[in-house]
């Protein structure tokens, strides 16, 4: 794997930084965040509500990232298709059949990179329920609050040892392992097709862009492949039963670090030789991770415990604890850095909190198994990198 110097990585962020504020400068700052029952929830970030609501049909849609234009909004729907949404009017203009449940969704120079599992299929058991439920009742299909009594077991609702709490083993070896889809953004169509590890979960790119790095909690690995081509580089093996989830890389680009869901750590890899170099222990459940934006600090969604951690970016030492909704997963700064969202899917919300200080200052609502949230313009966060 190529090393960047920092003095390059930092030009590579400030010029990068400067082509998105050009490309979003008429931009309004809105969020977007996947409902796998309601379709993709609009918020006013200037007034921290949900405006409106785009359907898309009974999709259980979850992953979702930006064009770097922000012209269109790409989502990924467990119904095995990758819909394009046209951020100024909220149309569908496209969808590409991906395969069995994409799920993740990365855009990096002109592709879309889609992680999905032909060995599962139909939408998250929960989001059919909801779908199916007679009206009036659907709210309690998707258990409001966090409820979880009669819920089917659901990927990542795990306990220890990597058994769902229905007592199937959800990383069987007998099933296919996962494959990212390399979709061409001009064409719109699948150019590539690249097997991968069991349960590809986390994707980030290598500074230099060079090479894409997934990880794989069905197998406990991290796999690096050249970006355009998706041809293998190299295979990293982790803890087993640890269940890698998240990945992101440094500011500096000298590290990645990895959320281990089931061991309820993360670690910290050499972006250079990717050996394991520190290993930090987290509240249970582990999943998104991020820097803030200004590269002091790493935050930590640790989904089970209902916590927010932050840690030093330098040192990776504990600094303090946020209490925050029931499976917050995913999260992402506001462009101007003031706040953060975090997409509780059990509490069918997305929680605000102060940026200065990751106290809770807010929740915004109607958003049954929030799942994935991004903003445009972009900024820093558990799916999308400021740009």
């Amino acid at each position: 794997m190529h090393r960047t110097t920092t003095r390059a990585c930092a030009a590579l962020w400030v010029a990068a930084a400067f082509g998105a504020s050009t490309a979003y400068a008429v931009a309004e700052p809105i969020a977007y965040v996947t409902s796998e029952t309601n379709g993709v929830g609009v918020i006013d970030l200037g007034s921290m509500t949900l405006t409106k609501t785009i359907p898309l049909g009974n999709t259980g849609p979850r992953g979702l990232s930006l064009t770097d234009d922000g012209k269109l909004l790409l989502v990924a729907g467990k119904s095995g298709e990758l819909a394009a949404i046209d951020t100024a009017t909220g149309e569908v203009v496209k969808r590409v059949q991906i395969g069995k449940n994409p799920e993740f969704v990365r855009v990096h120079r002109g592709f879309a990179y889609v992680t999905y599992e032909p060995g599962e299929s139909g939408p998250p058991p929960e989001a059919l329920a909801h779908m199916q439920a007679p009206a009036g009742q659907q709210a309690s299909a998707a258990h409001p609050g966090g409820d979880q009594a009669g819920k089917p077991a659901e990927k990542g609702d795990q306990q220890a040892g990597g058994k769902a709490k229905g007592g199937k083993d959800d990383d069987d070896a007998n099933e296919p392992p996962a494959e990212i889809a390399i979709v061409n953004l001009k064409t719109m169509k699948v150019v590539h097709s690249v097997k991968s590890g069991h349960e590809t979960e986390g994707v980030e790119f290598s500074p230099d862009g060079s090479e894409m790095l997934v990880t794989n909690e069905g197998d406990d690995t991290v796999s690096v492949y050249h970006t355009g081509t998706g041809k293998p580089v190299r295979t990293l093996k982790l803890d087993a039963g640890s269940r890698p989830r998240g990945i992101k890389v440094s500011p500096d680009g000298k590290q990645y670090v990895v959320t281990l869901e089931n061991t309820s750590k993360f670690v910290v890899l050499d972006g250079h030789t990717l050996k394991p170099v520190k290993t930090v222990a987290t509240k249970l459940g582990p999943y998104g991770v991020a820097f803030d934006p200004s590269g002091k600090h790493l935050l930590v969604a640790a989904a089970r415990d209902k916590t927010l951690q932050v840690f030093d970016a330098k040192t990776y030492e504990h600094i303090a604890d946020a209490p925050v909704g029931q499976r917050c997963w995913h999260f992402s700064f506001t462009p101007d850095g003031s706040k953060l969202l975090l997409a509780c899917g059990r509490s069918n919300a997305v929680y605000v909190l102060d940026a200065t200080n990751y106290q809770t200052v807010g929740q915004i609502g109607n958003l049954p198994l929030a799942w994935g949230i991004v903003t445009s313009p972009p900024s820093a966060g558990s799916i999308a990198s400021a740009k």
